[in-house]
């Protein structure tokens, strides 16, 4: 059993390198521990301590100084009855008044773990051993919430939620509904999210705690290039590699709010859910709300212990259906080569391209509907552009098809334009207040995703495209964020619902189209890495990472996004120089290296290729073909931050760790460089590994290829293999392989390693 239950009401819940532990004290769930796994509940009471507080820290229970809810460690904390932090919760009764107290009415514990209504999460099958604490505390009123707690065996994560059920005969607002609250015993962290913006999305940030309160948020109608929505508490000293490390990861695409709270007693309080900002939800009897799900990850091995335990829980429990867990295929996207200028003819040239080189396929990107000559114009007129492709997606994806190659497509469906035969037939089907301007953003509107009728348009709209061609992939892309929030098909009591039942009814819309299309790749877009969340993630295995395609901006992009979401999930492609969002030349094969960290891709026009670049493309396609499994199903190690200096590493390890590829890049150029080594990770110590490095720059076919051998790849096609020698794991990864091979600015070295028989 995973979770265990006492007599006296303490719960216990274990994982195979974890603890959560909470009590309940005078009817309060009352949070007493959370870090590494302990073999038993004995002595885990007596760590809560109540002291005698002045005045100022009220006393709820007559004659009870020691009790307050201000110094109470709480599971779920409420606000106005003695605690003056942060709350969980808050409604509003039909009197104006604000007051609720949840207490203790029962538990029970199920196998499994179930869906969440409406929303995304991650699911529990057959066999993996998850439980689930249900939680059940009551207002005097009749007011409830259920609080769910699952915890898997074999995974160091506990999931959280909440459900609140209105049991009374009155209306009830709610004003402030989190997912899941924390109550640390002591403030001794230091905070740790992602920050950004378009282009340069999830950068690291750290930063002590300190008194009052940290918060990162989102207030735009999605989660944002901006601050990602996930946090974490480290303590002092810890790092990639060590040290214990507290993570917040919000399966949810819309507002949100994570925040540290510091009090005057040095205790410090996480919270995180929607964010309440403009949130109002009007709770009719009988009626419940259910809260998105916050993944609470605990790592005593710093940093990158903390990113294995997400990644194989979101690569394995999050994301489903067919792509789960087969490879992704190597694309083309003709974006950047074209924008919209393109007909028939030339894309079948980039596909016939692509086909030479070994891509698998070939994706068109915007333009190909209504008058999409520009991006001022057609956004929810999903009809073929017959100007620029006389037979329609069947003719096109028919001569893809054909090359050995499959077809894929871009859609904004969330969006219209005004200038669109949509947005005339229906102009009120666009977020907007009445009587007030609407606020344009890339010359286009946000459709109302909580209108039903709009999600039907779009559900038969798309399917008719989808299905009009063969269809294997779809980049789902939102080019902008939501202004004037307010929906004409809502009541005024309830306006402030908007901005979530967009998030429900996106999440319908989704759930309807993967059903329907389940042979389908969906790669979530919003502008690159505006929408890189686990809540797309459940529906759309993949998210474009980022718009910036720059080698160089795409190490720092890449390495944040790993913090949280494995290799599976990025999208990375090789684009052209001089990069069209920062102007830089890199070379070839840095790009190629770099895009290898992801699903690899190129976005250029492969036609305006040379001939010795297109054998260097055949080989990095080749090589990437041959550990493209390794890359999205291994355990990735971080060895170097961007962050932090010159060089960035990294490295993928297969789970039997048996086989390894290493990643290691120089930005800049270094003149008689002093000598230094690469230590390794994740290796079996007790293993010897045989070590080679491959290039695939000019040149590449004199190299030698021992064993490693590439399918169906010879002569100047053939990745260069150079043996390093062989050494054991224990030493690679407490001495490390030399740091060189690297040629001038922007360079990449790239090892593969085997164990050796």
């Amino acid at each position: 059993m995973a979770i265990h239950v006492d007599a006296s009401g303490l719960f216990h819940l274990q994982t195979a390198g974890s603890s959560y532990a909470f009590k309940l004290v005078h009817g309060y769930p009352a949070h007493l521990y959370w870090g590494p796994r302990l073999r038993h509940t004995s002595g885990l009471g007596d760590l809560l301590q109540l002291k005698d507080r002045p005045s100022f820290s009220p006393n709820p229970l007559p004659g009870n100084h020691r009790f307050s809810l201000d110094t109470l460690p709480q599971e779920y904390p409420q606000y106005g009855t003695s605690d003056f932090r942060q709350p969980a919760f808050q409604v509003e009764w039909p009197d104006g008044t604000r007051i609720a107290e949840f207490k203790y009415a029962g538990h029970r514990v199920e196998p499994g773990k179930p869906k969440l209504a409406g929303l995304p999460a991650v699911y529990a099958e057959p066999g993996d051993g998850a439980e689930t604490l249900v939680l059940e505390l009551t207002d005097e009123s009749g007011l409830r919430v259920e609080l769910l707690y699952t915890v898997f065996p074999n995974t160091d994560a506990v999931m959280r939620s909440a459900r609140l059920v209105n049991g009374t005969s009155l209306p009830v607002r709610l004003l402030r509904v989190m997912s899941a609250s924390v109550d640390f015993h002591d403030d001794g962290f230091e905070w740790f999210c992602l920050e950004g913006a378009w282009g340069r999305e999830r950068h690291l940030s750290r930063r002590p705690l300190g008194p009052g309160g940290t918060r990162i948020e989102s207030r735009r109608g999605a989660s944002g290039h901006q601050l990602n929505p996930f946090a974490a508490l480290l303590r002092p000293g810890a790092d990639e590699d060590k040290g214990d490390v507290y993570g917040f990861s919000l399966v949810y695409s819309g507002n949100f709010l994570i925040e540290a709270e510091v009090d005057q007693f040095r205790t410090a309080r996480v919270t995180a859910g929607i964010n309440p900002f403009e949130f109002r939800w009007l709770l009719e009897p009988g009626e419940s709300f259910q809260t998105p799900e916050a993944v609470m990850v605990y790592s005593g091995e710093g940093l990158g212990g903390l990113s294995r335990t997400y990644h194989r829980l979101y690569r394995t429990r999050l994301v489903r259906g067919k792509y789960r867990d087969l490879e992704r295929p190597v694309l083309v996207n003709n974006w950047e080569a074209t924008y919209f200028n393109f007909n028939a003819d030339k894309l079948e040239a980039i596909a016939k391209a692509g086909a030479d080189l070994g891509i698998e396929l070939f994706v068109l990107d915007d333009g190909w509907f209504g008058r999409r000559d520009t991006d001022n114009c057609s956004l929810g007129d999903w009809k073929v552009d017959l100007r620029k492709l006389p037979g329609g997606l069947a003719d096109l994806a028919d001569r893809v098809n054909r090359l050995g190659m499959k077809f894929g497509l871009w859609v904004e469906p969330e969006m219209v334009s005004p200038d669109s035969e949509l947005y005339r037939a229906h102009p009120d089907w666009c977020l907007h207040v009445p009587g007030r301007r609407r606020t344009e953003g890339r010359n286009q509107l946000v459709l109302d995703m909580s209108r039903q009728d709009v999600r039907d348009y779009l559900f038969k709209v798309l399917s008719d495209v989808f299905s009009s061609a063969p269809v294997t992939y779809v980049k789902w892309d939102m080019n902008r964020h939501m202004t004037e929030v307010a929906s004409a098909k809502l009541p005024p009591e309830r306006q402030g619902e908007t901005a979530h039942r967009y998030m429900l009814g996106l999440y319908e819309l989704l759930e309807r189209l993967v059903t329907a299309f389940p042979d389908i790749l969906f790669e979530c877009c919003s502008g690159g890495g505006g929408r890189f969340d686990p809540g797309m993630l459940y529906y759309m295995p993949q998210t474009w990472t980022s718009d910036d395609t720059d080698a160089v901006e795409r190490l720092k992009i890449q390495y944040g996004t790993s913090i949280v979401y494995p290799a599976s999930a990025m999208g990375a492609h090789v684009s052209a120089v001089p990069n069209h969002q920062v102007g830089r030349i890199t070379s070839l094969e840095m790009r190629g290296l770099v895009a290898m960290g992801g699903n690899f891709g190129y976005e250029l026009d492969l036609t305006k290729f040379t001939e010795e670049e297109r054998a260097e493309v055949r080989r990095q396609v080749a090589l990437y073909k041959d550990m493209r499994g390794l890359v999205q199903q291994g355990d990735m190690y971080r060895l170097k931050s961007p962050f932090e200096g010159n060089e960035t590493a990294w490295m993928f390890v297969s789970p039997d760790r048996r086989e390894a590829t290493v990643f290691h890049f120089r930005v800049l150029g270094v003149p008689n460089e002093p000598l230094s080594r690469l230590a390794l990770r994740g290796l079996d110590p007790e293993r010897d590994y045989r070590v080679v490095r491959v290039t695939t720059a000019k040149g590449a076919a004199d190299g030698e290829t021992g064993d490693f051998e590439f399918s169906g790849e010879s002569g100047d096609d053939r990745p260069a293999v150079k043996p390093v020698g062989v050494y054991a794991g224990d030493l690679l990864m407490r001495a490390g392989l030399p740091a060189d091979g690297f040629r001038g600015d922007f360079s990449g070295v790239l090892y593969r390693l085997r164990a050796a028989e």
